[in-house]
């Protein structure tokens, strides 16, 4: 089905429906968004997709709606929003039709559905409290959006629909970026994985430029490595690799000796000709030279190792 119209609910609007919007006008440019709650809109039929209002969920008739009773829920028991259900069905389409390399569809689809999907729709039915993030509640995604909303008082009667198709751009480049950057993760891990066979048993891994590294070296089970060294725009980085995915705690740190110092002073506290920065918090260092970063990283695994 080649769709018409996109239907979503008049009035304020919410991240499911804007953010489902953002899949649905990517697959069907050509089709206009109609905000109404009028049954003559919200009932379906050949000519458009239905979401997030309606009252039903039927994907062969177009309509994704949530918030009737007996709506559909994961196979975990948590619940879809609009968004969760518009991302199962069209979300493989949508990566293709952004350029993700078929053989990246599948692992995409899912991971972007655990991180980006998953909490929205979370949120949308109350069944996760912003509030957990403590200060940073405001500053979530459906918080954000949701600021774009007119005032209460805004006297434009256009001013509902004017706010969501800016909102909509805006919801546009955080899904955009959200996939490019899972997508990226997948072409590093092959990359991290390349490297981590070629640095056999050594405990420095040596990668060809900045990249995501971690996930690859948990997949790869490199337990022995401790320290990353790769060039960057011009100079070379040496950095710590994290024991987890949440928290900051490293493998192993750069020497504490080394902390907050730089130039002159760092080379001759940790006696390498080039060595030009140490963070305070010991877990990234810079050097000028290649050579430095590995004689640096050299001296951080025997310190560590001793």
């Amino acid at each position: 089905m080649t769709p018409s119209y996109l239907v979503t609910h008049s009035g304020g609007f919410h991240a499911d429906e804007l953010l489902s919007s953002v899949i649905l006008t990517r697959l069907f440019p050509e089709a206009r968004i109609i905000r109404s709650r009028n049954v003559e809109w919200t009932t379906p039929a050949t000519d458009r997709i239905i979401y997030d209002v309606g009252a039903q969920y039927d994907p062969a008739a177009g309509i994704f709606d949530h918030h009737q009773r007996g709506a559909p829920v994961r196979g975990d028991g948590r619940p879809y929003s609009s968004f969760g259900l518009v991302w199962k069905h069209y979300g493989a389409d949508y990566l293709a039709a952004l350029g993700v390399p078929e053989a990246h569809v599948s692992s995409v689809h899912a991971s972007f559905d655990a991180k980006f999907v998953l909490p929205v729709d979370l949120t949308d039915n109350g069944a996760l409290d912003p509030s957990i993030a403590g200060e940073l509640a405001g500053l979530t995604l459906p918080a954000l959006l949701e600021t774009l909303k007119p005032v209460f008082d805004a006297k434009d009667p256009e001013a509902d629909d004017r706010a969501f198709h800016a909102a909509l751009s805006i919801a546009r480049s955080f899904v955009e970026a959200g996939i490019t950057t899972q997508d990226a993760k997948l072409r590093a891990e092959a990359l991290v994985l390349s490297a981590i066979n070629e640095t056999g048993e050594g405990r420095v891994l040596e990668l060809p430029m900045g990249m995501p590294f971690r996930a690859a070296i948990v997949r790869a089970r490199a337990d022995h490595l401790l320290f990353v060294v790769h060039p960057r725009e011009n100079d070379w980085c040496l950095t710590g690799i994290r024991r987890a995915d949440e928290g900051f705690e490293l493998r192993a740190d750069l020497p504490a000796s080394w902390a907050g110092l730089t130039g002159q002073e760092l080379e001759r506290v940790c006696g390498v000709a080039g060595a030009t920065f140490c963070h305070k918090g010991l877990f990234v260092a810079a050097a000028k030279t290649r050579e430095a970063a590995l004689a640096m990283a050299q001296i951080a695994v025997d310190e560590a190792l001793s």
